[in-house]
């Protein structure tokens, strides 16, 4: 027993305890942007009207299984009528998310990738932008790849991009 506690001591001195070394390479650290992470991607996709396919397919089912008026020759509320409503609506919740992506693609175009010489730089940019950006975009800085991330308690933070 005392043999093994002897090899154990040994193999941690010998070895290091790799994660009380400070790292001085960039893409291992973990930044902070903001303390809060409200506000992240309010703007992205609505215009900021916060127009959303699934809302608008929640509702144009409940204008259709509320209405009054029936397709002929249905005349009561049964399983086909279900279908139907889900069907019609489907259609529209479909059309909505393909002009989204089209936006969506259109801006993407638009807009520059997200690449920094600096973290002050990348930090500054994202804090100015906050609504522009959404959780889970890649940003670069000095060459290393990040993800914007939120840590535990809510803050913003840009987490090394491990591939």
């Amino acid at each position: 027993m005392k043999l093994l506690a002897l090899l154990s001591a040994a193999l941690v001195v010998c070895a290091g305890c790799g994660h009380a070394r400070p790292s001085r390479d960039l893409s291992t650290r973990t930044y902070l942007i903001d303390e809060d992470a409200s506000g992240v991607g309010g703007a992205l996709g609505t215009g900021g009207a916060g127009f959303d396919c699934d809302d608008e397919l929640n509702q144009c089912f409940t204008r259709c299984w509320e209405s009054a008026k029936q397709p002929y020759p249905h005349v009561e509320h049964n399983e086909w009528y279900y279908e139907h409503c889900t069907r019609e609506c489907r259609k529209q919740y479909m059309q909505c998310v393909e002009e989204k992506e089209k936006e969506d693609a259109e801006r993407a175009k638009k807009r520059p990738p997200l690449e920094f010489s600096s973290f002050d730089k990348a930090r500054d940019w994202i804090r100015a932008h906050k609504s522009e950006v959404a959780l889970g975009t890649v940003v670069v800085v000095a060459g290393a790849a990040f993800i914007l991330a939120t840590g535990g308690s809510g803050a913003l933070i840009l987490a090394p991009l491990a591939l």
